[in-house]
């Protein structure tokens, strides 16, 4: 639409030029995080590689001391016994003897980490005396440093406006009046580009508009140099230790070194940090060493006390250290499911809540779920049958539920939320209800969390707010409808064994939201078959409570079926009792012990 009411005009008029002197100021002094940033990207030299080079060629005395964080140079700093050094060069000597001749300007103020001052040539030298690769390095060294005492580059900048149609469009042209440093650093050269004149009004024809389209694209791998950039930003390691960190994530094969020196993680680096993250997301983002470094910096300035330090640091480590090794069957988990072949192996069954694609199930023991998308794999329950069901979603996390069922005419049965039941959303859950966390036979298994049978969410259709009927007559647990048994209605003890078998060969048997007015247990609704109705005329809707109501009382059975775990210790919960003692995320009262010992509140 706008490309037709462009071209119904077809005449472009000026209705603005102007023109600005525009500059581009020269570098300040080189320091070692940008040594190794140019080595990466324009030389194409590792970290490593690039320090090696460079510490030669300070033993040899042709560069300055080459760890340093600052980029500006003393007061006292001799640039002109500097420059004359390198007068006699046959490379740069002409451009040197002409800043001798006609001045050399004065470096720009940079940072002064008080350290040593940023890296110099100290004298003139060959590519014959150095050999290729220490030669090209010497020579950034010598035109960065030529750079600093260079002018600034400066041009001029035209922009003209134009109209058409009521769109605007613009053109801008640029032209180099002093080239200054740009001479010497020609890498960073202004772009010319030539317009042609205009003058305001005037009125050109247009013979063609065009309509570019494009499209976006993800992101490419991080290069070596955006990397040195972020580790600086984030405070992770100093001059001297950059480079030796990336040279061990890619000896130890966590990335790969591509063209144009990008580094691409490799599965065992990409597995190594979804571990991490699954455990202790602390001991993969740069808070930890970037906390350690500003703590240094405090001890340096006199701010904090040198043996505090060190005892909370290792105290952190320590309890961070125990809590990992508690935790390192999920990381023991993740890489089995990536390495081995069961990552190609497993059928669909669910999905992911997260990405929303089918996760694998791997029957092999132990028995777990594998999104390889989202590379997270989540624990089940053992010795028994796992199914979907009925493609139904947990509320809090959108994963689809499914259903466990026990071997053997008595086994149970219940729904749980993969996620869930690995990462329970409700603090206090192992404590009230005695659940496990570790897998054995007649457990729920490893990493036991939440099925829903446990879950207290007070909307939800499946979690025993819904589901529980009643306390457990064996113990202080409650009793719950198994969703799935029909035509062999029963419930079961979220804590214990109990079983208590309902009226058999109903249509159907629900929970209601009524509670009953005598005892406090869950009204269910009943609808018998007509041939088997225990109720007059051929009634077959009945509703009441199976501890009050006589006839339901009489139709139901106590009996013991398989266990889910075994009882441990503390009291369990009775339908009715406690209401609010649960608290969802970010709910508690007061502050508790961090088992993983986070720096970020020290």
């Amino acid at each position: 639409m706008f490309q037709k009411l462009v071209m119904q005009d077809r005449i472009l008029e000026v209705i603005d030029i102007s023109e600005k002197q525009e500059s581009k100021v020269r570098p300040s002094g080189l320091n070692t995080v940008n040594l190794l940033k140019v080595a990466s990207s324009a030389l194409g030299y590792g970290p490593q590689m690039a320090m090696q080079l460079a510490e030669r060629l300070y033993t040899q005395g042709f560069i300055s001391y080459p760890r340093t964080e600052s980029t500006a140079y003393p007061s006292s700093f001799d640039f002109r016994g500097t420059l004359s050094a390198l007068a006699n060069n046959p490379v740069w000597g002409d451009y040197v003897e002409r800043l001798l001749a006609e001045g050399y300007a004065k470096p720009r103020s940079g940072t002064d980490a008080g350290d040593h001052p940023p890296i110099t040539p100290m004298r003139s030298a060959t590519e014959d005396m150095l050999g290729k690769d220490a030669w090209r390095l010497y020579s950034y060294v010598c035109q960065h440093f030529l750079g600093t005492v260079s002018p600034d580059c400066k041009y001029i900048r035209t922009k003209v406006k134009f109209s058409m149609g009521a769109e605007f469009f613009h053109c801008v042209g640029q032209h180099v009046t002093v080239q200054g440093f740009t001479y010497i650093m020609p890498w960073l050269a202004i772009n010319e580009k030539k317009i042609p004149q205009f003058t305001k009004e005037e009125k050109i024809e247009v013979s063609k508009v065009e309509l570019h389209e494009g499209n976006t694209v993800p992101p490419e791998y991080l290069s070596e140099s955006e990397l040195i950039t972020l580790m600086e930003k984030n405070g992770i390691g100093t001059d001297a230790s950059i480079p030796v960190h990336i040279n061990n994530i890619c000896e130890r094969n966590y990335v790969q070194v591509q063209a144009g020196r990008k580094l691409a993680p490799t599965t065992l680096g990409i597995t190594l940090i979804r571990g991490y993250q699954c455990i202790d997301p602390d001991l993969c983002l740069p808070d930890i060493r970037s906390f350690i470094e500003q703590q240094i910096t405090l001890v340096a300035k006199g701010q904090a006390d040198h043996s505090g330090v060190v005892q909370h640091v290792l105290q952190q480590f320590r309890q961070k250290y125990s809590y990992f090794v508690k935790q390192i069957e999920n990381m023991d988990a993740l890489f089995e499911a990536q390495f081995s072949p069961l990552s190609n192996s497993g059928r669909v069954l669910s999905k992911c809540g997260k990405c929303l694609r089918y996760m694998k199930y791997i029957s092999m023991q132990p028995s777990r779920l594998y999104c390889s998308t989202c590379e997270d794999v989540y624990n089940l329950p053992q010795r028994g049958t796992l199914k979907l069901y009925k493609e139904l979603t947990c509320p809090l996390d959108n994963f689809e539920l499914l259903i466990f069922s026990m071997a053997g005419p008595e086994g149970k049965s219940f729904p749980l939320c993969p996620f869930c039941y690995n990462n329970p959303p409700f603090e206090g859950i192992d404590t009230l209800y005695g659940t496990t966390t570790t897998g054995s036979f007649g457990k729920l298994g490893k990493g036991a969390g939440m099925p829903c049978f446990l879950c207290p969410h007070p909307a939800c259709r499946h979690s025993m707010i819904a589901q529980g009927v009643c306390a457990c007559p064996e113990c202080n647990g409650t009793l719950v409808l198994d969703p799935v048994s029909a035509p062999k209605w029963r419930l079961y003890c979220n804590m214990c064994n109990c079983l208590v078998s309902l009226p058999q060969g109903a249509h159907r048997i629900a929970t209601t939201q009524e509670q009953c007015p005598e005892c406090g247990s869950k009204i269910i609704e009943i609808d018998f078959n007509k041939k088997t109705t225990p109720l007059d005329d051929g009634a077959t809707l009945h509703t009441g409570c199976i501890l009050c109501d006589e006839l339901l009382h009489s139709l139901i059975e106590v009996k013991h079926g398989k266990s889910f775990f075994k009882r441990l210790g503390g009291r369990g919960r009775g339908r009715g009792a406690g209401r609010g003692a649960f608290k969802g995320r970010g709910w508690g009262t007061g502050k508790g012990v961090d088992p993983k010992m986070s720096f970020r509140d020290f």
